[in-house]
């Protein structure tokens, strides 16, 4: 059976899925400790946990 993408496309799919794990980790720590740079002005959401557990859902979905 041949492959339907090349061996190149699906390493840079995994490299980008590697670093989306990453970025959105660090995002969703942030958030759940309350990190000032992610809840600290007026417009930021009320309730960090619940976004941090939106963003850890999307780490899932990439994992």
């Amino acid at each position: 059976m041949k492959p339907l993408v090349s061996a190149f496309n699906a390493w840079t799919c995994i490299t980008i899925s590697l670093f989306a794990i990453v970025i959105l980790s660090v995002i969703g720590s942030m958030f759940a400790n309350g990190h000032h740079s992610m809840m600290g002005s007026d417009e930021d959401p009320a309730d960090g946990g619940k976004v941090a557990a939106a963003v850890f859902g999307a780490v899932g979905v990439y994992g």
